[in-house]
């Protein structure tokens, strides 16, 4: 399963560019793997003083954003399992600004929050693993708009290489 196979009534319009931003190389499952990797890679070779910097007065650090990145995951992976199991409880968003002020990633190092977020990574491959293709094609509201269990994946992944070039264009 590829990001263009995934249709636009599968998820809301703002997703539009998470989706657009995920490679049709690999499969869904594949580039859940291979992003993660490209991502720790990725933030690794990032100077030491960056990982707090702001680039403007009330901007996330990159140690805030990875925190906001592993939180989003954990939100959408949710989302993924209710959809999967077919419950038709409406979803609510979640106010990530006030998720990132709570979670108090400044004040973790850069090493715990990549350990965190490979292990929800992992969590979450190994659940979109267990889906079928009919589950993966069940639809469930989220924020008042219809989403795909497939969608949420190619979201998630999405949302991470839109952070990835926020960090290039803004904090490097």
């Amino acid at each position: 399963m590829k990001p263009n196979q995934v249709q636009p009534n599968e998820y809301a319009s703002f997703y539009a560019n998470y989706i657009a931003q995920v490679s049709d190389e690999y499969s869904l499952v594949e580039e859940l793997e291979i992003s993660l990797h490209r991502f720790i890679r990725f933030v690794q070779d990032i100077p030491m003083d960056k990982f707090d910097y702001r680039y403007a007065e009330g901007k996330w650090t990159i140690k805030d954003i990875i925190q906001h990145i592993i939180d989003a995951e954990r939100v959408f992976a949710y989302r993924a399992l209710c959809f999967s199991r077919n419950d038709k409880t409406e979803l609510p968003g979640f106010e990530e600004d006030d998720y990132v002020m709570e979670a108090n990633g400044t004040k973790r190092s850069i090493m715990e929050l990549l350990t965190e977020l490979s292990a929800v990574r992992h969590s979450t491959i190994l659940l979109f693993k267990s889906f079928s293709e009919e589950q993966l094609l069940r639809i469930g509201i989220a924020c008042d708009n219809p989403m795909s269990v497939r969608a949420i994946g190619f979201v998630m992944i999405g949302h991470q290489n839109h952070h990835q070039k926020v960090f290039e264009e803004r904090y490097l």
